[in-house]
């Protein structure tokens, strides 16, 4: 496996950021962790988190505490959420998943600093106004995942170069314009399936117990393949993803990964693990005094494609040579 990393960009200490005044009668700071998702979903990416963060030297439940809010998908939660951890009075918003949790976290406060993981570009959903040099209570990292969608209808059609009816999943709460160019990733997929002459089947679902129904809906449509945005919920909804993908015998692109080496059959993204390990850091470095405003946004500079040999061999697929060719992670 080929190594991705994100900039790393290393500054000198700036002038404290005022911290919470409640934060200074505890023992430590307080972290409020707001995410669209749900806890187990994103047990693994909070783990590099916290990890990070202790690097950076904050430890829970020793000069750290941690407040964790979770959605579980269901995004119009998260105003309330957020508003919550701004009434604890804690010393920083770190939020995970989508670009939601970010912005109901910046709708929240404009004085607790807030630390965004998330795949969205923050330009364009307004988190930031100047990816260098943020300004304001908001940085973090962006993995671009929503770019990437029609990178990814790309390479599935690469991969069934015959096929013409493809499938989508995509979130109607969750369709803003979150690519750096405008389009949604609604937009991205159907661009680029028309680009071969072929047509996009759009399975619209809201949480995972919606899956199935999509499933079978695209089925009776008889799609080729399937694809889907890059919304958070796809993750947290990843074992139950890749069931129904067998299931139904459908070759399916995933967002990262970790879906392909959970049985997924391909994905390509940035790397999650990188993201959340930054987003640790730059917690602490906060934490330690520095201003989110002086913060750059920190930006994937490569991708990882990956396959799964084992799910192609269930699904009757050989992989064509110019794929393997360009593959960067191969699951046997």
């Amino acid at each position: 496996m080929q190594r991705r990393e994100f900039v790393t960009l290393l500054g000198s200490a700036a002038a404290a950021w005022p911290l919470a005044a409640s934060t200074q009668e505890r023992a430590g700071p307080v972290i409020g962790i707001l995410g669209s998702t749900t806890a187990a979903g994103q047990a693994q990416r909070m783990a590099i988190f916290m990890q990070a963060l202790k690097e950076a030297g904050f430890l829970e439940g020793q000069n750290v505490a941690i407040e964790q809010q979770w959605a579980s998908d269901q995004y119009d939660r998260l105003p309330d959420m957020a508003a919550d951890l701004v009434r604890r009075r804690v010393s920083l918003i770190v939020t995970m998943g989508n670009n939601l949790a970010a912005r109901a976290a910046k709708a929240a406060t404009t004085t607790i600093p807030i630390v965004f993981a998330m795949g969205a570009d923050p330009l364009q959903t307004g988190l930031v106004t100047n990816l260098p040099k943020p300004g304001g209570n908001v940085t973090g990292v962006t993995v671009f995942s929503g770019d990437s969608v029609q990178k990814r209808m790309q390479l599935l059609h690469d991969l069934l170069p015959g096929s013409k009816v493809f499938g989508f999943l995509a979130n109607p709460d969750n369709l803003g314009s979150n690519t750096s160019d405008g389009r949604t990733a609604l937009e991205q997929a159907q661009d680029a399936v028309r680009s071969w002459g072929g047509t996009l089947e759009v399975a619209q679902v809201r949480s995972v117990s919606e899956f199935d129904a999509a499933f079978k809906r695209l089925g009776e449509k008889r799609i080729d393949a399937l694809g889907s945005t890059s919304d958070a919920m796809f993750n947290s909804g990843r074992e139950r993803l890749i069931a129904l993908a067998a299931q139904y015998s459908m070759p399916m692109v995933h967002i990262s990964t970790e879906d392909t080496r959970a049985g997924g059959l391909m994905s390509y993204s940035a790397s999650q693990t990188d993201a959340h390990r930054q987003a640790g850091f730059y917690a602490g470095r906060i934490l330690k005094g520095e201003k989110p405003a002086d913060l750059p946004v920190l930006l994937p500079t490569r991708f990882e494609f990956a396959i799964n040999l084992k799910t192609a061999k269930t699904l009757g697929l050989t992989v064509p040579p110019g794929l393997l060719a360009i593959v960067d992670v191969v699951i046997e």
